[in-house]
């Protein structure tokens, strides 16, 4: 003899093999310390509702969990009926949708997740699993690029070929064996070959090739093309010399060599009489203050808040202490049941006694 089982909650459709599966790290989560699944789960909750969570219970982890995807499952009900549950089921305690930052620098990005739980929570209990997760998220290390202990040789450099078998000995000979050839490198054209360079005078000395600028400082070097820029500052050797401390000052303030030079030869006199004296005075009045170094700036701290949760409704941010029920202030007033106060006897009168003057006006004459 069968027995028949009912339950509160409608058989929910059977989960196609084909489910689409969110990309990795999205879709469904389920929070922890769940009851085991019974017959009464979703009773407190309406017809549809309990359809929509039965099937939500049931999909995998990492089930796509979007409006569009979960109502092509679900053949009672359109977008907008599942949409409208699903904001149901998170004023009931059952869902959570979250948005949380991972990787690091300029590898973050924004991965989107829908936290189940069969037990219906309080928001009490939300906020604190939410900043549970957030604590976790905070303290994962960054993952590191590994590094190969061998780097790949450069494009340009040959590779590597086994060396050449020796060739072999031919007994009762003194012949040697024949080296290897050596491929053939690419030469000039003879007739735009050059000449050989002829050998030193025994004796002589070599002369060393002098570049233009060695040894010279940054300071120094600024200071001798100003005349090239402008004539009306042109400088010995002599007078680059003796301005170069005060130039050199002025870049371990940490200026540019460019910022030295416009600050010398902006707004110049027709004519300038001195360019040593005028630039002494310059390098003494508008010397720059002492700004600080790359290591000397405040490092700016990581951001902190990697996870928000998302009003059900609407999809705007916010941090779970700002979002009760999951939905944000304008989609919980609209959603939120009208006042069932039973209005007082007296205002029904006066309503009463209202709409008999409206009638009596609109009687013929």
């Amino acid at each position: 003899m069968a027995i028949q089982h009912t339950s509160s909650a409608l058989p929910a459709p059977a989960l196609s093999a084909a489910y689409p599966m969110a990309k990795p790290g999205y879709g469904k989560r389920s929070a922890p310390d769940q009851r085991p699944r019974t017959r009464d789960d979703f009773a407190h909750l309406p017809t549809r509702e309990r359809y929509v969570a039965g099937f939500v219970d049931h999909l995998p982890e990492g089930a796509a969990m979007s409006v569009k995807t979960l109502a092509k499952q679900l053949p009672l009900y359109g977008q907008q009926a599942v949409s409208t549950s699903l904001t149901d089921l998170s004023v009931a305690g059952h869902l959570r949708r979250v948005r949380c930052a991972v990787g690091a620098g300029d590898e973050t990005r924004w991965v989107f997740r829908t936290f189940w739980s069969r037990t219906a929570r309080d928001n009490e209990w939300w906020n604190t699993y939410l900043a549970t997760e957030q604590a976790a998220l905070a303290a994962a290390p960054v993952p590191e690029t590994s590094v190969p202990d061998t780097a790949p040789p450069p494009p340009w450099a040959p590779a590597e070929e086994p060396p050449p078998p020796p060739a072999p000995e031919c007994p009762g000979t003194d012949q040697v064996p024949e080296p290897t050839a050596v491929p053939q490198q690419r030469t000039p054209a003879p007739d735009t070959a050059p000449a050989p360079p002829h050998p030193p005078a025994p004796g002589a000395v070599p002369a060393t090739p002098q570049v233009p600028g060695a040894g010279r400082s940054p300071a120094y070097l600024a200071l001798a093309r100003l005349g090239r820029d402008d004539h009306r500052l042109t400088l010995s050797a002599d007078d680059c010399t003796t301005l170069e401390p005060q130039a050199t000052e002025w870049l371990a303030r940490g200026v540019s060599v460019d910022y030295l030079t416009h600050a010398l030869t902006a707004g110049l006199p027709a004519q300038v009489d001195s360019p040593l004296g005028f630039l002494r005075r310059r390098l003494t009045d508008k010397i720059p203050p002492q700004l600080p170094t790359d290591s000397a700036r405040p490092a700016t701290p990581a951001p902190t808040r990697r996870l928000l949760m998302e009003c059900t409704d609407c999809g705007r941010p916010g941090q779970p202490e700002a979002l009760p029920d999951g939905l944000c202030r304008p989609c919980r007033t609209v959603h939120s049941p009208a006042d069932e106060t039973p209005p007082h006897p007296a205002e029904i009168a006066d309503v009463k006694a209202h709409m008999s003057n409206l009638r009596d006006l609109l009687k013929p004459v």
